[in-house]
């Protein structure tokens, strides 16, 4: 079971998405991960992953989307349902 989250969803896309927008700006990229978790009243780490998986998820950086880790933890499940 996952735990409960820390932060609403709202709360999350708005930081993810002003961050995004801040890093795309060469004047505001430096810093704008801290700047705007302190704004937001969050840890800076906390942010930055979020930052890295929106990146992963919209292609801008390589990586597993979040859809295809859960379809390949849906296929392991699967596999280890399978008799030998």
């Amino acid at each position: 079971m996952a735990a409960p989250r820390k932060y609403p969803d709202e709360l999350r896309e708005r930081a993810t998405r002003l961050a995004v927008e801040l890093r795309a700006n060469p004047a505001t990229k430096q810093g704008a991960i801290a700047r705007v978790a302190e704004q937001l009243g969050m840890h800076r780490e906390t942010l930055r992953r979020w930052v890295r998986q929106a990146e992963i998820g919209g292609g801008t950086r390589p990586g597993t989307t979040t859809s295809d880790a859960e379809r390949l933890a849906d296929l392991v499940r699967e596999l280890r349902r399978v008799p030998r």
